[in-house]
């Protein structure tokens, strides 16, 4: 089972509640995407800063190894160690982006996928959400036994004569 968090994003007008649709599902864990093709990961989730940051720890590595005089295999090495990295920490990144675009974590969910995920999460945030149901008042308390008060009711029907 993968484990997401739910980010409500900001409202657009005074007042307005989000749209469902609207809602960010971040799957935690490790992402192979991130991995393999970092900068093009972080575009497709429109990470603009992670992506600029990226390039320029990207770039110092490079230019300290070769300062350095590193061999070809340890610099393959050390690119592969930070793309592990980003692998592993691709969804902290996107919930960072998220904070930032002012979007708010409402809630933890877990499921099969994100379909099984966002069914679970919509059907809890539905019953917190909903107005409470009004219920029909009580019907009155038969008179106790001994008491004067008679019903004149006797059987199931709620007035005597009454029309079926």
């Amino acid at each position: 089972m993968s484990v997401y968090t739910v980010h409500e994003p900001p409202p657009r007008a005074a007042g307005e509640l989000a749209g469902p649709e609207r809602f960010v599902f971040v799957r935690d864990g490790f992402y192979w995407w991130a991995f393999l093709l970092a900068p093009f990961w972080m575009l497709r989730h429109r990470l603009w800063l992670t992506l600029a940051v990226y390039v320029a720890i990207t770039a110092a590595f490079d230019a300290a190894l070769q300062l350095v005089g590193a061999a070809a295999p340890a610099m393959l090495l050390v690119a592969v160690l930070f793309s592990l990295l980003i692998g592993l920490e691709a969804s902290t990144l996107r919930r960072f982006a998220l904070q930032r675009r002012g979007f708010r974590a409402v809630g933890v969910v877990s499921g099969e996928d994100l379909e099984d995920a966002e069914r679970r999460f919509f059907d809890a945030w539905v019953r917190r959400t909903a107005p409470p149901r009004r219920t029909a008042p009580a019907s009155p308390a038969p008179p106790a036994p001994g008491s004067s008060e008679v019903s004149g009711v006797i059987g199931l029907f709620p007035e005597p004569g009454a029309p079926r």
